[in-house]
């Protein structure tokens, strides 16, 4: 019974869902055993009909062996960190059990890209590379366990079709301008009193914090010295969809991606207009950047656009 649509995590595997099958090796060894069945009823041997019974039911129990491998498997989440298009997409499965029985030797595959996990009823967690290559949602395929234990006479295998689809950024530009500079006062930097670099030593006065003072410089002096420290204010940036006309459409949203990525790492704060969307508003750190480059990778592609 394979999964026709996609559904909802966590996913068991139950007895209707598996499917078993011989393997090359397990259509072989039948051959070799069917074989000795018949030179056993041919000759009369006895011992040798023993012997032959006994090897079909040790490959028949590893039919069962390997179905109740995969029964009552559960794929309880995926996820996987967004990268921009192009990149490789680390899509973690975690993997879990209904029993205590230890699982080895299942191969988790989607597409091209497979592993192998062993795990016990705590559960594992395989990792698999899936390809990229536009921005937007990747939906995730059928994910198909499968195993060959204990034997390699037969395979079983059975089907998980996760509805989560995933995320990717936009490949950012590599041959970009530099960040648009910043319109009126916005852009001017302002000292305060709160950076790490030091400007000058002052005076002492009542409410300073005593990490401030400079012991030695006081003792020299024989006052208290405080040092006083400045830090110049990030410039803060807009970045307008406007600034990118002339460009292709996914040209626009490239450019783009790559000054957040510049704005983040020159340490200033930015905000971002985009078409038929509110303004996000300024910020820096690593869930402004998100909230950012999610905007652009959920941008409308252009034929859907018009």
């Amino acid at each position: 019974m394979r999964p026709r649509q996609a559904e909802t995590l966590p996913a068991r595997l139950t007895r209707q869902r598996i499917y078993v099958l011989p393997t090359a090796s397990g259509l072989f060894f039948g051959f070799v055993l069917a074989t000795m069945m018949l030179g056993a009823l041919n000759f009369n041997n006895n011992p040798a009909l023993l012997l032959a019974f006994l090897v079909a039911g040790a490959a028949q129990a590893s039919l069962f062996g390997a179905h109740m491998q995969l029964s009552g498997v559960v794929v309880s989440t995926i996820a996987a960190d967004p990268v921009p298009a192009g990149e490789p997409l680390h899509l973690r499965i975690a993997l879990g059990a209904v029993d205590q029985r230890v699982r080895r030797g299942l191969r988790v595959a989607h597409g091209d890209a497979f592993a192998h996990a062993n795990f016990d009823s705590h559960g594992g967690t395989v990792e698999l590379l899936l390809p990229t290559e536009h921005r937007g949602w990747l939906p995730v395929a059928r994910i198909e366990l499968s195993t060959v234990q204990p034997l390699g006479l037969a395979r079983a295998w059975g089907y998980v079709w996760p509805d989560e689809p995933l995320l990717v950024y936009p490949a950012a530009e590599t041959q970009a301008p530099p960040l648009p500079a910043p319109a009126g006062d916005a852009g001017r930097a302002q000292v305060t009193r709160a950076g790490d670099d030091i400007h000058q030593l002052r005076g002492y006065r009542a409410g300073d914090a005593r990490r401030s003072i400079a012991w030695k410089a006081s003792a020299r002096r024989d006052s208290l010295l405080v040092r006083e420290y400045e830090q110049h204010r990030s410039e803060q940036l807009t970045l307008d969809w406007q600034l990118t006309a002339g460009l292709p459409y996914e040209k626009r949203i490239r450019r783009l991606a790559r000054w957040v990525d510049d704005a983040e790492r020159e340490g200033r704060r930015y905000a971002l207009a985009l078409p038929g969307q509110p303004l996000i508003p300024m910020g820096l750190g690593t869930s402004h950047r998100h909230r950012c480059l999610r905007a652009l990778a959920l941008l409308p592609g252009e034929v859907a656009r018009g």
